[in-house]
């Protein structure tokens, strides 16, 4: 005979039966965009820097988005890193929907899920290598101890261990940049984003930035790069060539083109 335990599950002796929690899976893609959009001045003189794009990106990827000025590139760089949103379309980043967000919720979005690495390294002068490292992981308020072994540990992985204490213009541009790569992993978050990582290097610099960048990938994190540099492009393991607004190639084989008309934001005006 069964009776039911206050929680409606069914038990054979009458004593409180406990459904169990489904765990979350996790998502299929790290990255899922479908069909955004950004125009700016809607109406007669819009301009539509993204233009229905989509794309995917799994969980250990090392992908490059390749484009010139004006492609869209950098728009679409602000979209991938939650600087922006689009005016149309869903954004999906590790199974959350952040393409409506306030900007405060982007803002915790971007500090514990994303890494940034600047082409212009982005440190604070004033603040020594670990300072610089330690100041994402502030925000997250974490404290003294735990901050310094991490800015520690990332400055050792980059080559750095010896460059501690000193301030950023006591170091080459490769140096710099190097302490840019530590502050992105220090937090282990899921993606690396780096924008023109080797933009403002030499070209010893340059394949000392990327022979790091691709040691990370081989480590398991998930990599996003942005580049106009098809010698750079080419160190990844999937290229997205993007050209006025549009996903032009992507040699992934995940990708899916769609231009039917109902996913355009301004069909219905």
């Amino acid at each position: 005979m069964y009776y039911y335990s206050n929680n409606g599950c069914p038990s054979v002796d009458g004593r409180r039966s406990v459904k169990k929690k489904e765990e979350a899976l996790p998502a299929e893609y790290l990255v899922d965009i479908e069909h955004i959009f950004k125009i700016y001045n809607p109406g007669e003189n819009e301009v539509r820097a993204l233009d229905d794009v989509s794309l995917q990106i799994k969980r250990g990827e090392f992908v490059a988005i390749v484009g010139q000025s004006g492609s869209g590139k950098s728009t679409f760089m602000n979209m991938l890193g939650c600087l922006d949103v689009p005016t149309a379309g869903s954004y999906h980043l590790d199974g959350q929907d952040v393409s409506r967000l306030s900007d405060d919720e982007l803002s915790e979005i971007r500090n514990k899920q994303i890494g940034f690495i600047f082409q212009g390294f982005n440190l604070i002068p004033a603040l020594t290598a670990t300072e610089n490292v330690e100041l994402p992981l502030i925000y997250r308020g974490m404290g003294a101890s735990e901050r310094h072994r991490l800015a520690r540990e990332a400055l050792e992985r980059v080559g750095l261990g010896h460059r501690l204490h000193h301030r950023p213009g006591e170091m080459s541009g490769g140096q710099q940049q190097r302490v840019a790569i530590a502050r992105a992993i220090a937090a282990r978050p899921p993606i690396i984003l780096a924008d023109e990582p080797t933009g403002n290097l030499d070209s010893h610099s340059g394949v000392e930035v990327m022979k790091i960048i691709k040691e990370l990938h081989q480590e398991g994190r998930t990599v996003i790069l942005i580049t106009h540099d098809d010698s750079v492009a080419r160190q990844a393991q999937r290229i997205v060539r993007i050209t006025d607004g549009h996903i032009e190639s992507d040699t992934g084989a995940g990708y899916r083109w769609d231009e039917t008309a109902e996913n355009d934001p301004a069909a219905n005006c």
